[in-house]
């Protein structure tokens, strides 16, 4: 199915392989991700995802066969969306928030498509929900949690820059702030206050800005343990140049500090 003209989504297509199932989905914005987003839903398959929430890819035009109708539905997803329109890891996901919503899930998960992130800890977010937490922010950085292999820069990034900022954005400490494993409740995505849905939010700009939100507008957030996993060698699975990727992220930082991004 086709859906356009919505204010603030970008154009898409849904290919839906079964109805909602549960009340909590997992949204995995990919593009090009190949093996590594095969081998990240086979380790949900083998530990039951399914069973706890539906399980949606979110792709922003894969051109590499990984999303296979086939291999898709074998390893139990619910249903894809494909975006249509301009815009990367902002659009997918208001492409994904608001599909979901429209289907009354009380609850989104996101993850990352390139196999680096605990994908069998989804059921810890889905309690962290229940348990009346509109915001749940997956650490690596906090105890339980493990980072294997992070990148010095990367490290330092987070540690030094990202995750301060955020933190004196949102009014409440946070660790892991480049991290997209987190949760959202309905409740959250839907306020007035918030409004994701809007085309300022076209790359890493919505991530940044409801890591903040919810604490500003005084909802309960918290972290949780993740494992984090980068590969020993070869080239680092990310979608974030070195000198103009961290630089956009530095400058969307400055500006959610300064509240351009609130409605």
């Amino acid at each position: 199915m086709l859906y356009e003209g919505i204010r603030g989504v970008p154009r898409f297509e849904s290919f839906e392989y079964a109805s909602k199932t549960k009340d909590y989905v997992v949204l995995i914005p990919i593009i090009n991700e190949g093996e590594r987003i095969l081998t990240e839903l086979t380790r949900a398959k083998e530990s039951k995802i399914s069973d706890f929430a539906d399980i949606v890819i979110c792709d922003g035009g894969s051109t590499d066969g990984s999303t296979d109708e086939r291999n898709l539905r074998s390893l139990n997803v619910n249903s894809l969306l494909v975006k249509k329109d301009i815009g990367k890891q902002g659009a997918q996901l208001r492409m994904g928030f608001w599909w979901a919503l429209e289907r009354g899930y009380k609850g989104i998960i996101t993850i990352d498509g390139n196999n680096k992130d605990s994908i069998e800890d989804v059921p810890r977010f889905i309690e962290k929900l229940q348990e009346g937490y509109d915001f749940v922010q997956g650490s690596r950085f906090i105890k339980g949690g493990k980072a294997i292999n992070t990148p010095l820069f990367r490290f330092l990034s987070v540690k030094c820059i990202h995750a301060p900022i955020i933190s004196m954005t949102a009014h409440q400490r946070f660790t892991d702030t480049t991290n997209a494993f987190r949760a959202y409740s309905r409740r959250y995505l839907t306020d007035d206050r918030v409004q994701p849905f809007r085309d300022i939010f076209m790359t890493y700009e919505l991530l940044a800005y409801l890591s903040v939100r919810a604490t500003q507008i005084g909802m309960k957030a918290c972290e949780i343990p993740v494992t984090r996993a980068y590969p020993k060698k070869g080239k680092t699975p990310t979608k974030i140049s070195f000198f103009k990727g961290n630089s956009t992220l530095l400058k969307i930082l400055i500006r959610n500090a300064r509240g351009v991004y609130n409605p």
